[in-house]
């Protein structure tokens, strides 16, 4: 685990003396980011000597609600866990109405104690540096999509797509629509222009398939821990970007129905030591290496389900015929399965995972990925012969739709045990037990418009 340098701090505090505050953010189990608003005056204590910050931090729900299972809040007396911050993380907050800096920190491994183990990029760091020591140095890209909504409700109380530039709510998909995205230009260049202030690779926008969705993809890194810190700091920004336009951009697998869920693809390769892609070949099936990478991830697909669809909403996004995948699958250059392998030169062959909802926690759903690939590496798995054509009519092995299954299988699992050690699955399960119970216990809407008259 390597943290920043106080030089850094120096070097911005000298560039930037209009900043009167920074935003501290650790992230969460939930990848929610968490923390505090700190002074100028603050800023380089925290580079020489960390930032303590209470252990039950890291046992929140996603409604920011203590977990005493957890292990993380009254057993060890709500101790401060020492954070530090990480390097490039410090930069500008754009979108804010005055000068604010922006700071992420981690858990340190000793000074961190009892809190460390329940770090989501501790785990990340668990599997990547498990992939270096064989040899292998994983190379990720992220792509999030999400809504644009407006803050108003409609007359139903329900969320709605964000008004265009010209006054109009968007009602038809219009997917990959050149209009749409021009309709969007004040929001989307406010946006880039912060991704550049904020060193984050951000490239093609495209119009998704559902009024007011989009995407942004970030340039991939041969670094996966960079690649993921940027997508975690992404998703921070377009929330930022779109309050101060008045909007509120939904991170949400499934917000409507009757519309297209949101997904997290995660692309990812192997190198070697120099960056060669050991995953490149002419044949667009890839190397036996691809394919044992492949094999790993679905054989480990159920173990991890619960981190790849953390929440009781992330399974509403598995429908057929909605580009969200139903199975354990796999294909070249085909959008009905659960692991692409785009088409493209020799060079970029890579595997797209797109089992994740937008609302999985980046850092851990990486982990899972690379644990899984490690996984199929090691035992030298077959994935059996790709998909052609329709996925979701050949799907045999359907994925569980359900939460609490997921659940259970990440608890009984020695797979995930290992890939993300027993301390750090203790606390992710008593929250997500606590988050399920919270979940079923609570009568709304649809339980009375099906069941108050006739029942």
């Amino acid at each position: 685990m390597h943290f920043a340098d106080i030089q850094e701090a120096h070097d911005f505090l000298a560039a930037h003396p209009e900043v009167r505050s920074f935003e501290l953010i650790l992230i969460d189990a939930n990848g929610v980011p968490r923390g505090k608003l700190l002074h100028r005056d603050e800023l380089l204590a925290i580079y020489e000597n960390g930032r303590p910050l209470p252990s039950s931090i890291l046992a929140l729900t996603i409604q920011g609600e203590d977990v005493e299972d957890s292990g993380l809040v009254w057993e060890v007396a709500d101790a401060d866990c020492w954070t530090y911050p990480l390097p490039g993380s410090l930069t500008l907050q754009p979108w804010r109405s005055t000068p604010t800096g922006q700071l992420q920190v981690s858990m340190h491994p000793e000074k961190g104690l009892p809190a460390s183990p329940a770090d989501p990029r501790h785990v990340l760091v668990r599997a990547i540096d498990r992939l270096k020591a064989d040899g292998y140095h994983p190379v990720m890209a992220v792509e999030l999509e999400f809504y644009l909504l407006d803050r108003q409700r409609d007359v139903n109380g329900r969320p709605q797509p964000a008004l265009q530039m010209n006054g109009v709510r968007p009602q038809a998909p219009q997917v990959y629509g050149v209009l749409e995205l021009e309709q969007q230009q004040a929001f989307l260049d406010d946006l880039y222009a912060a991704c550049e202030v904020q060193g984050l690779p951000v490239r093609t926008a495209i119009s998704e398939y559902a009024p007011g969705q989009l995407e942004l993809t970030l340039e991939h890194r041969f670094d996966a821990l960079q690649a993921i810190d940027e997508g975690i700091r992404y998703k921070r920004l377009v929330k930022g970007v779109a309050n101060r336009h008045g909007l509120q951009a939904c991170f949400m697998a499934k917000p409507f129905g009757d519309q297209a869920g949101s997904g997290l693809h995660l692309h990812v390769s192997l190198a070697d030591e120099h960056g060669n892609n050991l995953y490149a070949a002419e044949d667009p099936h890839g190397t036996p290496l691809l394919r044992h990478s492949i094999g790993g991830m679905m054989a480990t697909l159920l173990d991890g389900l619960a981190i790849f669809c953390p929440h009781a909403n992330s399974f509403r996004r598995f429908q057929a015929n909605s580009y969200a995948p139903l199975a354990k699958s796999w294909g070249v250059n085909n959008r009905t399965v659960s692991f692409r392998v785009p088409g493209g030169p020799a060079n970029s062959r890579h595997i797209e995972h797109r089992i994740c909802g937008a609302d999985a926690n980046p850092y851990l759903a990486a982990a899972a990925i690379l644990a899984g690939i490690h996984h199929g590496l090691r035992e030298q798995l077959d994935p059996g012969a790709p998909i052609t054509g329709n996925g979701y009519a050949q799907a045999s092995e359907f994925l569980p739709t359900d939460w609490l299954t997921a659940l259970t299988a990440l608890e009984q699992s020695s797979w995930a045990t290992e890939a993300f050690g027993s301390e750090f699955l203790q606390v992710y399960l008593a929250i997500k037990r606590h988050e399920y119970r919270q979940f079923m216990a609570e009568v709304g809407e649809q339980d009375w418009r099906w069941y108050l008259t006739h029942a």
